[in-house]
């Protein structure tokens, strides 16, 4: 990354590597409280439990939204049919418990939300994730990080995925910097870095979520310029800031807007008119960086 003007540097994160909370990885985490709480509460065999869980997982990741129906909709179509006719009257209640769930173990640790903020201070922050728009929008919203970001953009409202280069180089015009004086930090080799590498931005951080997927590094073309065993490590190998950078107010009111529109998709659950087996042809946004 060109050190000539730290200060006009974004970093571009990824919204899979944004580290939870919890040590443990939030999908295994609240999969083994979720199968607890169905035998516990709702006096599912162990079994049971296990087999409905794992399957709505299952199908979630292979197909997180569905264009017909609205997000509630959708995932409790899909609860409904993990749990089967037997426990089919419980998908309303499972749904919910599950989402509660499900950002509890997303939301981010007090250090990484410590890092962004200091981070902010000196260097332009973008948040750019692939999925489905109203699934990441989703994820934006419950997880508050907005305000921990100049701009973020969801390749399901774009042309583009990462790796292609065009959704980092929207997020360099957008935010009036080059190319070079960015970095790009992710946890995937094939979008995240291999992106960054191909929109010509002066570095890209690699963070591998586990240990395990080091050699891949060894087995591929893409390499990245500097390998972190954390974002928490990010600092060191930064640029020394020398004056807080000034924003825009068209900029923030830009991406404000844009959230905005985003988030009138939205809604909290509202399962009333929802508990139903019928089946719906399945128009699925598919890609995304996280379940």
């Amino acid at each position: 990354m060109s050190t000539s003007d730290p200060t006009s540097a974004p970093i571009y994160t990824t919204s899979s590597y944004l580290p939870p909370r919890h040590a443990t990885r939030w999908d295994s985490g609240h999969l083994l409280q979720l199968v607890d709480i169905l035998c516990e509460q709702y006096h599912l065999s162990h079994n049971e439990a296990l087999i409905a869980t794992q399957t709505f997982l299952r199908h979630f990741r292979l197909c997180p939204d569905n264009e017909e129906l609205s997000l509630d909709k959708w995932r409790l179509l899909l609860w409904t049919r993990a749990l089967g006719e037997k426990y089919a009257n419980l998908a309303g209640d499972v749904y919910r418990r599950w989402l509660q769930l499900r950002y509890y173990y997303l939301a981010l640790s007090p250090e990484v939300l410590s890092l962004l903020v200091k981070l902010r201070t000196h260097y332009h922050l973008a948040l750019i994730t692939n999925g489905p728009s109203r699934a990441q929008w989703e994820k934006v919203h419950y997880l508050n990080l907005r305000c921990h970001f100049d701009l973020i953009l969801v390749s399901g409202d774009l042309p583009w995925e990462k790796p292609h280069s065009g959704i980092f180089l929207e997020a360099c015009h957008f935010l009036g910097v080059e190319p070079a004086n960015c970095l790009m930090v992710g946890d995937k080799l094939e979008t995240d870095v291999q992106g960054g590498l191909a929109a010509g931005l002066g570095g890209t951080v690699w963070i591998p979520l586990s240990s395990s997927v080091l050699p891949n590094l060894l087995q591929c073309d893409t390499h990245p310029t500097f390998t972190l065993k954390s974002v928490t490590d990010l600092p060191r190998i930064l640029p020394s800031p020398m004056k807080p950078v000034v924003r825009t107010k068209s900029r923030d009111l830009q991406g404000f807007t844009s959230l905005v529109q985003n988030l009138s998709l939205l809604s909290l659950p509202d399962l009333d008119d929802c508990n139903s087996n019928s089946s719906h042809s399945s128009q699925c946004s598919t890609s995304s960086d996280g379940s």
